[in-house]
C-alpha cells in the first residue's frame, strides 16, 4: 500500500479537532432537537449533509490519530479524504446557492456544517502538502458514495415514502427524480475533478538544509585545492 506525506503535528491536531466538533455538533443537534420532534436516527442521518459530515469527520479524526502517532497516512485514506472534499464542496454550494437558508436547524448549526466546515476542507486541501498527485483515472471513487444514498433514499420515498429533499418525492415524476439525480451525480464529477485538479498543482516545501551554510570550495577559502 502506498502512503503520503505526514502533515506538520499542528496540522493533524487540528484536523482532529475539527473532525471531533463536527461529530459533536450532530450528536447535539440529534439528542436536543430531532428526537422531540419524533425523528428516528436513520431518518437524521438520511441527510445527505448530516451523513457526510459524519464520514468526513471519521476520515478527519482517522487522519489526525494516524499523524499524531507519528505513522504515514495511507494514500487510501488520503483519497478518502479527497472524495468526502468533494461532497462537501456539492454540500456547501447547494446550501448557500441553490437553496440559502433552508433546514430546520440552529442557524449557527447550518453555518459550521453548510459553509465553515466545507470552506475548511478546502483550505486544507489545498495549502497542506501532505496529498499525492491523484490519477484522474480514479476519478470514478466520487460517485459510488452518493450513488448508494441515492438509492437507498430512491428506494425509501417509494417504499414508506420518507425523503430528505422535497426534490426527490416520488410524486414529481421517474423524469423529475431521474434528471435531478442525473445533476447531482455530475456536479459531483465536476466537484471532484476540482479536488483531483488541485492534488496535482505541487506546493513549495522548505529545505531541511534552508538553514546551513552554503558549502565553500578549498579555492574560495585561498587554501590549496588538494587538501581537504
Amino acid at each position: 500500500m502506498t502512503t503520503t506525506p505526514r502533515p506538520p503535528r499542528a496540522i493533524s491536531a487540528l484536523r482532529l479537532l475539527v473532525g471531533g466538533a463536527v461529530a459533536g455538533i450532530l450528536l447535539y443537534t440529534y439528542v436536543l432537537g430531532i428526537p422531540r420532534q419524533g425523528a428516528s436516527l436513520i431518518d437524521y442521518f438520511g441527510y445527505f449533509t448530516n451523513l457526510t459530515s459524519l464520514l468526513t469527520a471519521g476520515i478527519l479524526i482517522t487522519s489526525g490519530v494516524i499523524s499524531l502517532r507519528a505513522r504515514t497516512v495511507p494514500s487510501a485514506l488520503t483519497s478518502a479524504r479527497a472524495v468526502a472534499v468533494a461532497c462537501m464542496i456539492i454540500v456547501g454550494v447547494v446550501y448557500n446557492v441553490l437553496v440559502p437558508g433552508t433546514g430546520s436547524a440552529p442557524p449557527w448549526v447550518s453555518a459550521t456544517l453548510h459553509t465553515i466546515f466545507p470552506l475548511l476542507l478546502v483550505l486544507d486541501w489545498i495549502f497542506v502538502a501532505d496529498r499525492s498527485p491523484l490519477p484522474w483515472r480514479r476519478l470514478w471513487m466520487v460517485l459510488p458514495y452518493p450513488v448508494l444514498w441515492l438509492g437507498v433514499v430512491l428506494v425509501r420515498g417509494a417504499t414508506d415514502g420518507w425523503v430528505p429533499y422535497g426534490f426527490l418525492l416520488p410524486e414529481h415524476g421517474v423524469a423529475s427524480l431521474a434528471a435531478h439525480a442525473a445533476g447531482l451525480l455530475v456536479a459531483l464529477l465536476a466537484s471532484g475533478a476540482l479536488v483531483w485538479a488541485i492534488s496535482r498543482v505541487r506546493l513549495p516545501r522548505p529545505s531541511r538544509s534552508s538553514g546551513a551554510r552554503p558549502a565553500v570550495s578549498p579555492r574560495e577559502r585561498g587554501g590549496d585545492p588538494t587538501v581537504a
